[in-house]
């Protein structure tokens, strides 16, 4: 055994020294990735370190395969030459997932912070956020390209697609015609505006929210429920949508109810006017002749006659969309309780039951409701 040892001295000291080194390496790591960790959560509080746990991860497994790659060749030279071409793959790949990743990582970086500053001075951050996902999958897709020159059977296709040439080819390829169709939406979107983050939109009939997002795929609409809606942008390209925060902001919200046949029209005009007026959140969109000439502020008709009821409408005005909702809650309410108060009375269906003894049947018929 000590001769064993004694002759194997030298290669016994390098394998220390080998796994030491490793040892060292994998510690400036993890220091390394505390350090980056504690940069980020300073820069972007309550974010999770995905790309430098990934990061930290590949690193320390690159250093023992290096590691490996150095014990084999100490103690089996021969062996060396049959696992190289693997060992060299394995470090080849590892070190352009840790470079695309560190790129991918630093572009994404520097466009939040531009988005941040952006949003900061007040002004549209749609196209920086839009722009952030495509340098992102740009990094990403260079990235897998270099990697695929490893592979004799791959590398022709990624020459290829390196080069420039056939580029729009490749993606055409393995891409379908939906997914094409909401990238090219999402380039259209970012180009003619139509909506931008944090503008107020109507999608359909149902669906209104607020922009806070614009990927490569989709748009992501947050409602008053604060839920997400994640819209396709080749659908957004196709419907009609409402823009509540497009050039002016100011909205006429038109408040409408019912009354019954018999209750005073004058009154119940003359309330709504009242109540409108004084709420805190309307405002003035009359013109300065408008108010030479004495028009009201809120303007209040008669607008159908229906079977049951009539209805009424005043048109008020707020200064956005959110005030406007709050004001139509307010006024629906404070109108109500008015009508109630001063006896205009709401419509609600009822049924008139006849009896008619000799024939023994029964007839009914549909009638408004009044107060008697």
């Amino acid at each position: 055994m000590i001769e064993f040892f004694e002759t194997y001295k030298t290669q016994f000291l390098y394998a220390l020294l080998i796994v030491g080194v490793v040892i060292v390496m994998r510690g400036l790591t993890t220091i390394l990735h505390k350090w980056l960790i504690r940069q980020e959560q300073k820069k972007f509080p309550g974010t999770e370190p995905k790309t430098v746990n990934l990061v930290k991860r590949i690193l320390n497994s690159l250093w023992l395969v290096l590691g490996a790659m150095a014990l084999i060749f100490l103690f089996f030279g021969e062996a060396y030459d049959e696992f190289r071409e693997d060992f060299r793959l394995v470090l080849y790949l590892g070190i352009v997932a840790v470079i695309t990743i560190v790129v991918a990582s630093s572009v994404n970086i520097w466009f939040r912070r531009s988005v941040e500053r952006k949003m900061t001075e007040g002004e549209d951050p749609t196209t920086y956020k839009f722009l952030r996902y495509v340098a992102v999958f740009a990094a990403y897709a260079t990235g897998a390209l270099i990697a695929l020159l490893a592979f004799p059977s791959l590398k022709g296709v990624a020459q290829t697609a390196l080069g420039g040439a056939g580029v729009l080819a490749l993606i055409a390829g393995v891409a379908s015609q939906e997914a094409l169709a909401n990238l090219v939406g999402g380039v259209f979107i970012i180009s003619f505006k139509p909506f931008k983050i944090g503008d107020i939109i109507k999608v359909a009939d149902n669906m209104v929210g607020t922009v806070t997002d614009i990927t490569l795929r989709h748009t992501v609409l947050r409602n008053f429920e604060n839920k997400r809606i994640v819209i396709p942008n080749a659908i957004m390209n196709k419907e009609k949508l409402i823009n509540y925060n497009l050039d002016e902001l100011k909205i006429c919200e038109r408040i409408e109810i019912n009354i019954t046949y018999d209750s005073d029209l004058d009154l119940a005009k003359v309330i709504m006017r009242e109540e409108c007026e004084k709420h805190p959140l309307i405002i003035d969109n009359r013109s300065a002749t408008d108010i030479l000439n004495g028009k009201p502020k809120v303007r209040v008709s008669l607008i159908s006659i229906n079977d049951y009821s009539v209805t009424v409408r005043a048109w008020t005005w707020a200064k956005n969309y959110d005030d406007s909702f709050d004001m139509r809650c307010d006024l629906l309410e404070s109108i109500k309780k008015r009508f109630d108060r001063e006896g205009v009375a709401l419509p609600f269906p009822s049924r008139t039951v006849v009896m008619n003894k000799k024939q023994n049947s029964i007839f009914t018929e549909e009638e408004a409701n009044t107060e008697d």
